[in-house]
């Protein structure tokens, strides 16, 4: 458990204090001294999207002193529908700078520290290690690993939560008796196994409810009061509105947070999870797999070329919006093989280009000798060539 302050150290509550937390100050678990827990305690939202939305909104109104905000992104019309920090006014706007302005309207007495940059190795612990308790809204598995090694090494706790679909988990990592991240997930998926919400799709409450319970863990650790979860993982399941819970061992074998550690320094994390960097080259081969940009296709569809459009999303997508092609979707192709010509160069299609990669290899791996990507899929051509099409 953090350590806030000893109570003669506990800030004093002003009149306007006793006023907006009246509510709290009659809970015998709360009282005087917790609410001076809470305005004497310094958080880190990692993150101002899905799960940081409700995070920093629920900490700021409980009275959080310090609330320190860790983003670099901007607002894009797509986030408003479960990102509920932002509003129609901020799109293009930094996030960063949103969320400032809606928490200090929410709560003026409260401290905000912006860290407007990518949390990376070079300064994920410069950055925690003013902090009391970090709370984890991240959405990609490099900077869950780093966010849990640097707590690990800091000595500082982990309101871990993620969200897919209709389904999310939340736990507290990296406590001194509990697990830690990488007890739970010792190695990454392979890149491109679990698709991002990005391309699965996330009911917009889902980060609601996810965001609250970390926020719910943040304030019990800092009050010490309740039952934390630590070695325990919670799983929502939205769609059945259920909730299961499953136990969780500190591995004495873990190599950040077990008995005889190899990680004692934080490293590169989009290499130990198999994102590496992209180099001229990639830009025109990945994986063996040619790129072809959406204005070197249309060239080419222009000029009368005999190419197969293989869109290899889902049919609700395709609704959405589509450039032609066949439609087999991702997890259908196996099946349907029969249904692509091998005498045609096949280029293959989805969203963004991530899906569309992974059908190619398959495609290349199942014989298919003339297999092209198309780079950034849809959304790049709806940003190159045409603007019509619907992004989503």
């Amino acid at each position: 458990m953090p350590t806030i302050a000893s109570p003669a150290e506990l800030p004093e509550l002003s009149t306007d204090d006793l006023s907006r937390y009246s509510r709290h100050l009659i809970l015998p678990e709360v009282g005087m001294e917790g609410q001076q827990k809470l305005k004497a305690a310094r958080v880190l939202c990692v993150g101002t999207g899905g799960l940081g939305s409700p995070l920093a909104l629920y900490l700021t109104a409980a009275g959080i002193g310090t609330l320190g905000l860790v983003d670099f992104d901007v607002v894009d019309a797509s986030n408003l529908q479960r990102q509920i920090i932002h509003s129609t006014k901020d799109i293009g706007r930094k996030k960063i700078d949103s969320a400032e302005e809606k928490l200090k309207a929410l709560n003026p007495a409260i401290h905000i520290v912006k860290h407007e940059t990518m949390l990376s190795s070079a300064n994920a612990l410069e950055i925690i290690k003013d902090y009391d308790i970090v709370a984890d809204g991240t959405d990609n598995f490099p900077t869950r690993y780093l966010v849990n090694d640097a707590c690990v090494l800091l000595n500082k706790p982990n309101a871990y939560g993620s969200i897919f679909r209709f389904e999310g988990q939340a736990s507290v990592f990296a406590t001194e008796t509990g697990p830690c991240y990488r007890c739970l997930y010792p190695e990454p998926p392979p890149p491109g196994l679990v698709p991002s919400c990005a391309e699965g799709g996330v009911l917009g409450i889902l980060p609601g409810l996810v965001g609250v319970i970390q926020a719910t863990e943040v304030i019990k650790l800092i009050l010490g009061k309740g039952e934390p979860l630590i070695g325990r993982l919670l799983l929502v399941d939205a769609l059945s509105m259920r909730f299961r819970e499953l136990k969780l061992r500190k591995n004495p074998e873990c190599p950040v947070c077990g008995t005889h550690p190899t990680v004692t320094k934080l490293i590169d994390y989009e290499q130990f999870c198999g994102i590496m960097p992209e180099t001229p080259q990639d830009k025109n081969m990945k994986n063996g797999i040619p790129q072809l940009s959406v204005k070197e296709y249309k060239s080419r569809i222009d000029r009368g070329d005999d190419l197969f459009l293989l869109d290899v999303r889902e049919p609700y997508e395709y609704k959405i919006a589509q450039i032609g092609g066949t439609l087999i979707p991702q997890n259908d192709v196996p099946n349907r093989l029969a249904e692509i010509p091998r005498d045609k160069e096949i280029v293959v299609q989805c969203r963004s280009g991530a899906r569309s990669q992974r059908i190619a290899e398959l495609l290349k791996q199942q014989g298919y000798t003339q297999v092209v990507n198309l780079a950034g899929g849809i959304l790049a051509w709806a940003d190159e060539i045409d603007p019509k099409i619907q992004k989503y």
